[in-house]
């Protein structure tokens, strides 16, 4: 996936805070070196039909307006997710406004399949280790669905507790975590009004039949550390290399816990420093996020952390849990890893770019400018020659 020349990496653009009228894009910039950019993709290019079937459905209609009002901030969000295709011929999109899955050929720029989620809105998605199959959230419907990445039929499903969120693929593929997030457009954000968020838990799921193994609920996990005052809405997670180990952000919180998977207990906690400039009003943070956004290098000894309220990144030490510097950045909403491993990259939602950061050092290597509001930012196969989808 990273070699020479091959490695990329896709930021997808027109999330929260695009325009109504935005592009709807992926970026693809390389994913070692300068990080220089090389294409871009149009993710919506089938936009214009798919307006005349939300607005001629008048139960569609309120759902695109209300994510437009809501989690849009104003706006519409035409990209969550993506990935590539093992072989790079295709990437991977979810488009929360549309509610779907589609493929979009990168040679073309036209779509191969696509696939309507159930309920009213797309979520993060996740590739499992061997590249043929796709798991996305529908965040409406409390559904995850399996897709075979080549043809978007649907493989199989599953029930999830309420709004699903990240999804996770073991090493192995054996198993599928998916973390829900709860009510995350309401107000009702201080602490003494958390039972009005929803159901919120942590589903374990067979890779290969998709029946449930496990439930984690946070909410016992955290009173028994003492935390009760936490929310226990599992936003970004991050595994260490024998997935013995789980770090993972909540909601509000400026800092993330350690969770062992054997004893089923957290057993850390590290709370990031807070910017003087950032509001103690929760019903200002964004979708409910404090801090949102968290990788670890390959080699499982430091972590990325994206401090998206607070307006900076840092990479914090596994052992110590010691931060290092500050790298201011606008709204940092995704940090993943680059295609070495040597660096972390981010997206800056409320610059337009995304920044490369050093692991070792912790300090700025590059920002470069993307499209509207970069929301995730992944990992993605392209050909070495590729810079951008013909135009006819």
């Amino acid at each position: 996936m990273c070699r020479p020349g091959y490695g990329t990496i896709c930021t997808g653009a027109c999330g929260p805070g695009v325009p109504a009228t935005g592009e709807g894009t992926a970026d693809a910039i390389k994913s070692t070196a300068d990080f220089a950019k090389i294409g871009r993709i149009n993710v919506i290019p089938d936009k214009d039909q798919r307006l005349r079937e939300i607005y001629l459905d008048p139960v569609r209609l309120a759902y695109f307006l209300g994510i437009r009002q809501t989690v849009g901030e104003g706006h519409d969000q035409f990209v969550d997710d993506m990935y590539s295709t093992p072989d790079g011929s295709a990437i991977v999109v979810s488009r929360p406004s549309f509610a779907d899955v589609v493929s979009i050929d990168i040679v073309t720029g036209n779509l191969n399949w696509r696939f309507p989620v159930s309920g009213y809105r797309s979520d993060h998605m996740a590739v499992s280790p061997d590249g043929s199959r796709v798991a996305v959230s529908a965040s409406t419907a409390n559904t995850v669905h399996v897709l075979d990445i080549r043809t978007g039929q649907q493989i199989g499903s599953f029930a999830t507790g309420d709004k699903p969120h990240e999804n996770v693929f073991t090493h192995d593929g054996a198993y599928i975590w998916n973390m829900s997030i709860g009510e995350v457009n309401n107000d009702f954000d201080d602490p003494s009004q958390d039972w009005l968020k929803g159901d919120r838990k942590i589903t374990v799921v067979d890779g290969a039949t998709f029946r449930q193994v496990n439930v984690i609920d946070m909410r016992q996990r955290l009173d028994a550390f003492g935390r009760k005052d936490m929310s226990d809405a599992v936003r970004p997670v991050a595994f260490t290399p024998d997935e013995s180990k789980m770090y993972l952000q909540v909601s509000f919180f400026n800092g993330f816990f350690g969770y062992d998977v054997a004893t089923d207990k957290i057993t850390r906690m590290k709370t990031l420093p807070k910017n003087p400039a950032t509001s103690d009003d929760r019903t200002t943070y964004v979708n409910d996020s404090r801090h949102h956004g968290m990788s670890m290098n390959p080699a499982g000894t430091r972590l990325c952390i994206a401090g998206t309220m607070d307006d900076y990144a840092t990479v914090v030490d596994r052992a110590t849990l010691q931060e290092g510097p500050l790298v201011t950045a606008s709204k940092p909403y995704w940090a993943t890893i680059s295609g070495d491993g040597k660096a972390r990259i981010i997206s800056g939602s409320g610059a337009d770019q995304v920044t490369a950061i050093d692991f070792g050092t912790g300090r700025k290597i590059a920002s470069i400018p993307v499209g509207d509001h970069p929301q995730r930012v992944r990992l993605a196969h392209l050909p070495a020659d590729w810079n951008g989808p013909a135009i006819g």
